[in-house]
């Protein structure tokens, strides 16, 4: 085989392994970007199942109203902070609306006749269905962007994503508890 012919492989083979580490790349942030959308999804999901709840309980009670004006405050504030492409506000906004989510069931305890109401309990249960759905949602994003890094970081693909910088090179922020959530998860004690 002459040199040519070599250097003629090597070269087909480098090209080669670009071109596929450049589309493997480009999978893994299209992935990223629908596992984003899916969020989005269940994001506005759980604010129609907030209004729906919080519109059979008005005339029960009056933490609705206060429930709703911070939901919807919270939510404006997540939907600026998105167009305006700032994940961390976002994010920060989003748990404020989980962690009244969470407390909601507190709530209810104390009226007897929402706890009776069919209506009520369906969308309490909608609730946490879509929180779980949420949380899926959140952990699926998390784990493409856990494999994005680790993909682009790579030995040689660092390389191809250095060349490529303004395709292949993004800094995702992860879906995460809120610090005080995550306090209060590593203080927790059982008491008997």
């Amino acid at each position: 085989m002459s040199i040519s012919i070599i250097i003629l492989i090597i070269a087909i083979a480098i090209g080669a392994f670009v071109v596929l580490t450049y589309n493997r790349l480009i999978q893994l942030i299209e992935a990223i970007r629908n596992n984003q959308k899916q969020i989005d999804i269940q994001l506005d999901r759980r604010f129609k199942v907030f209004e729906s709840l919080i519109n059979v309980v008005k005339k029960y009670m009056d933490y609705e109203q206060t429930t709703l004006k911070d939901v919807v405050t919270l939510r404006n504030q997540a939907q600026q902070a998105k167009t305006s492409g700032n994940e961390l506000s976002r994010i920060a906004a989003e748990n404020k609306i989980s962690d009244i989510a969470s407390h909601i069931n507190l709530v209810f305890e104390q009226y007897p006749q929402l706890k009776a109401n069919e209506n009520c309990v369906q969308l309490q249960e909608e609730i946490v269905n879509t929180e779980n759905k949420l949380a899926y949602a959140k952990q699926s994003f998390n784990d493409s962007i856990e494999m994005y890094n680790a993909t682009k970081k790579a030995f040689f693909t660092t390389l191809i994503v250095s060349a490529f910088k303004t395709k292949l090179d993004f800094d995702f922020q992860y879906w995460q508890l809120a610090e005080a959530k995550i306090a209060e998860q590593e203080s927790y004690t059982v008491k008997l």
